[in-house]
């Protein structure tokens, strides 16, 4: 996408998001501004949710409301938070654990001492009463020892149920700061965490990978007409045809809000234009209906660049050429797929296999 079309397209969000500040008569924070911008953009939809149903419930979004929302859905300290929270609650389960351990080990030792206290008494005892007395004595702590093995078995097994669950905690809080909430597929971090590991492992095994960079074909014009509900619908159904066309170890991403990345490891360009194509093809043979009234909205259609690593490249060159790609999809009529190829400045350089 040109720097032109990212820039009418973030001004209509930025436009969008001031327009809501007055709205609501709040404060233009710099939280304000960006909790309506990422509404306006449909980037969470969770924030998108919780914002409709404050409005549904009180009217309008005072700067409590926005405050709350804000941190529950865009502060940067947010995921750290909620790390530190499920941190303080395995601390807090070890402790107990080792304590647990520690009073079994007590009692362990103490059972011993009893065991070898009453073998050395029972050597020399003749008396059958007195003999009676330490069996009866030894069969007690031996119950108590049971018991106490027994309630540690039970702490243990607790014990392992609240850590499964902390681990799933830390899963959740992973997936959710990798994972685009709307789509499913990978966000914007991952994207740029997996092409630089990506990279590094093409020059090092000089097995090379592809570049795709999809962008929705009119999409504001069709969010602006049909809104925002109907606009995630769009983005789900391009979501769903990229998961359907890409095999384990590809890695797809909402790189932007109508702008899809796919990264297609030990991939040739030949091949990624036939994914691309696949993928395209699906997207346009869907027609879409809008849930609330069933209008048949029409179908929407998809622009692909495709770019190939070449030895020297860092993320933001091949992510360049495939953008370049891109825009002569774009400005080729749309719903095409372009490579690096087909860009008179690109032709003939030759790519690693």
């Amino acid at each position: 996408m040109s720097d032109e079309d990212d820039h009418k397209r973030t001004i209509t969000y930025g436009e969008s998001a001031i327009g809501y500040i007055k709205k609501n008569t709040l404060p233009a924070y710099p939280r304000s501004y960006e909790l309506w911008y990422t509404y306006s953009a449909g980037y969470n939809q969770g924030l998108n949710r919780a914002v409709n149903e404050t409005i549904k419930e009180h009217g309008r979004i005072s700067t409590d409301h926005m405050l709350n929302l804000y941190g529950r859905f865009l502060s940067p300290t947010r995921l750290g938070d909620r790390l530190d929270e499920v941190g303080t609650k395995v601390s807090s389960e070890v402790e107990e654990l080792v304590e647990t351990l520690k009073l079994s080990a007590d009692a362990t030792s103490d059972y011993g001492t009893a065991l070898e206290q009453a073998g050395e008494r029972i050597k020399s005892v003749k008396d059958a009463s007195k003999l009676q007395m330490y069996v009866t004595h030894l069969v007690k702590s031996t119950q108590n020892a049971v018991v106490s093995n027994r309630k540690l078995e039970t702490q243990l097994l607790e014990s392992k149920k609240h850590i499964e669950k902390l681990q799933s905690s830390l899963e959740a809080i992973r997936y959710e700061s990798l994972t685009d909430e709307l789509t499913t597929l990978n966000n914007r971090k991952h994207f740029e965490n997996s092409i630089e590991r990506v990279i590094e492992h093409a020059k090092e095994s000089r097995r090379g990978f592809t570049l795709l960079m999809t962008d929705i074909d009119h999409f504001k014009k069709f969010n602006d007409t049909y809104g925002h509900q109907t606009g995630d619908q769009v983005l789900r159904l391009v979501a769903l045809a990229v998961k359907q066309n890409i095999k384990g170890e590809d890695v797809a991403c909402r790189y932007g809000g109508e702008e899809f990345a796919l990264i297609l490891p030990h991939t040739g360009l030949t091949e990624a234009v036939d994914i691309g194509e696949r993928i395209r093809e699906a997207v346009q043979s869907k027609e879409l209906v809008k849930r609330s009234t069933g209008e048949n909205l029409g179908r929407v259609t998809i622009s692909i660049g495709v770019a190939h690593f070449r030895p020297h490249d860092t993320s933001h060159s091949i992510v360049s050429r495939a953008d370049e790609a891109l825009y002569a999809a774009k400005a080729d009529g749309r719903n095409n797929v372009k490579t690096e190829d087909d860009l008179s400045e690109n032709s003939g350089k030759e790519h690693v296999a």
